[in-house]
């Protein structure tokens, strides 16, 4: 696995886990929607996110909960583009989270330095908007249906060969169009079309996705599977269990946790680290 992930400006050393802070610009997030709809209280959220030890910031303008509404393009990028315009200058590698080829060829010419699909780059335009930019970072998620359809019909049967085989089929679709593997992440794309039994399968055989040698970024924060196990039904109050899906992800090998309680999941794993310094190396 490489152990570097090579964005716009920043070259993300991934040895150590790295959280990536969630910013919805959105007014109907499931989690936070509209708590930073506006530029100003989304850049505040940024830098509050840096403060609390973000790695990477995640910027995302339209909702993708289960059965959300597409959100138009200019309206997208009128979200978007002013938080982008300041946040590029807090010194931290910024992604955005959109689909749509449009925005992402606006945010990367603002100075952003990742693109985080939840199409995969399927989008017509999307494959080329990447490999058309030089060095961005891209990461590349696996969803069933889309987000209007993807609960109402999810995945049948062993979910992890059939997530493994599209996410490297995406992957070679960048690399045929010249895109350097340092550039690339994957997503399984917990909560995307999966029953709660498949999500927590995608976690206990996470390793079997790194058997093709891509970072792998994990996206359990706040997800309704948590809710489901736990039987705390709003989402707002799943920061426990989240912190607790966040560490065991990393136990089983992802390297970016993208996460809506970052000074929590940072303490945990100040406590995952200490725990494997004191282990013994296996004879």
């Amino acid at each position: 696995m490489t152990a570097i992930w090579r964005t716009a400006r920043f070259a993300i050393d991934l040895a150590e886990p790295r959280v990536m802070g969630i910013v919805n610009v959105t007014p109907d997030s499931f989690s936070d929607g509209g708590e930073h709809a506006s530029t100003e209280s989304a850049v505040r959220h940024c830098a509050q996110l840096i403060d609390e030890g973000a790695d990477i910031l995640d910027i995302g303008g339209e909702s993708t909960r289960p059965g959300s509404p597409a959100v138009p393009l200019e309206a997208e990028l009128a979200r978007v583009l002013p938080v982008v315009r300041e946040a590029v200058k807090l010194q931290v590698p910024i992604s955005v989270d959109t689909y749509k080829p449009e925005v992402m060829r606006a945010v990367l010419d603002l100075g952003a330095d990742i693109v985080n699909d939840i199409w995969a780059l399927r989008q017509p335009g999307a494959l080329q908007a990447i490999a058309a930019h030089p060095a961005c970072g891209v990461c590349l998620m696996h969803m069933h249906r889309d987000p209007q359809t993807m609960q109402t019909a999810p995945m049948r049967g062993d979910v992890v060969p059939a997530v493994r085989a599209f996410l490297d089929e995406r992957a070679q679709a960048l690399l045929e169009l010249g895109v350097d593997a340092t550039r690339i992440v994957l997503d399984p794309g917990v909560g995307f079309g999966k029953t709660v039994e498949q999500n927590f399968a995608l976690l206990a055989r996470q390793r079997e996705l790194l058997v093709s040698g891509w970072p792998v970024l994990s996206g359990w924060s706040r997800k309704s599977s948590l809710g489901a196990v736990t039987g705390i039904e709003a989402a707002g109050e799943r920061m426990v269990p989240s912190v607790a899906a966040a560490v065991l992800a990393v136990e089983q090998g992802a390297a970016i946790l993208r996460v809506h309680d970052v000074r929590e999941t940072i303490a945990a794993l100040a406590v995952w680290r200490a725990m494997k310094q004191q282990q013994v190396p296996d004879q």
